[in-house]
């Protein structure tokens, strides 16, 4: 028996401005905290948005990178590394307080978030910013990654995340973004991809293979160009069939 709620996110602050049409159709978001994109004037108006919309508000951090948008590894010491994260992090929760908001969770960006979901150096640096920070919120992670499983031996509590307009290889990594096929902008592929690792626990792979999967909360990128339109129709057929977004 699938759920009868998910949770849909979506990477905010970004430079896209499209937050205040995403809002309404998303339950939790992750601001980008200027590692990658982002400055507190822009993480002001999108913590106001996310506060109006009753919308969760999460930290996107990710390597200090805004040429490459942060979707480039990055070799970089962990005392570096670390810091930088956790001066993101920071930085979104003052401006947090200031707008009386809180911080539901924590999601790593691009490089970052991929890499740690299969090295264990950075993997663990991730986990040791938020035991520091002692942060008592989830991180979001690939299910059957290195960061879930040293997340969980740390006690910090996980949500798995899919993603809702992304191809997958059969080892449950994403598809290059330089492969054609990596970004899903059909509305009744990216809907059968979520139905499918719903109500089954499987996503269908680039090769056409079932692999095992689960997933609570479904990322739709905020730059994706078709993210509004592909949103609405995710929302609206989910709905019909009893799953709620919240």
């Amino acid at each position: 028996m699938y759920p009868k709620s998910i949770d849909i996110n979506a990477d905010l602050g970004e430079g896209i401005g499209n937050e205040a049409q995403l809002m309404p159709l998303i339950s939790s978001c992750n601001i980008a905290c200027g590692g990658h994109a982002g400055d507190e004037s822009v993480m002001h108006k999108v913590v106001m948005l996310a506060n109006q919309h009753r919308v969760k508000i999460g930290a996107h951090p990710s390597f200090p990178d805004t040429e490459n948008f942060g979707r480039v590894p990055m070799n970089m010491p962990c005392v570096a590394l670390f810091q930088s994260i956790e001066t993101q992090i920071r930085t979104l929760i003052d401006i947090l307080n200031q707008e009386h908001a809180i911080l539901h969770h924590v999601k790593p960006h691009g490089a970052l978030y991929n890499m740690a979901a299969k090295d264990e150096r950075i993997a663990t640096i991730m986990v040791e910013v938020m035991k520091s920070m002692h942060l008592p919120v989830n991180l979001y992670v690939p299910y059957a990654s290195v960061i879930a499983d040293i997340a969980i031996k740390n006690k910090i509590p996980i949500t798995y995340e899919a993603f809702a307009d992304r191809n997958y290889n059969d080892d449950l990594t994403l598809v290059s973004r330089d492969k054609e096929n990596a970004v899903l902008t059909n509305e009744d592929a990216v809907f059968q991809h979520v139905y499918r690792i719903i109500s089954e626990g499987k996503v269908k792979t680039i090769t056409g293979k079932c692999v095992e999967i689960k997933a609570q909360t479904f990322c739709i990128h905020g730059d994706n160009p078709k993210a509004i339109g592909l949103l609405n129709r995710l929302k609206k057929t989910l709905e019909s069939k009893g799953i709620r977004i919240q």
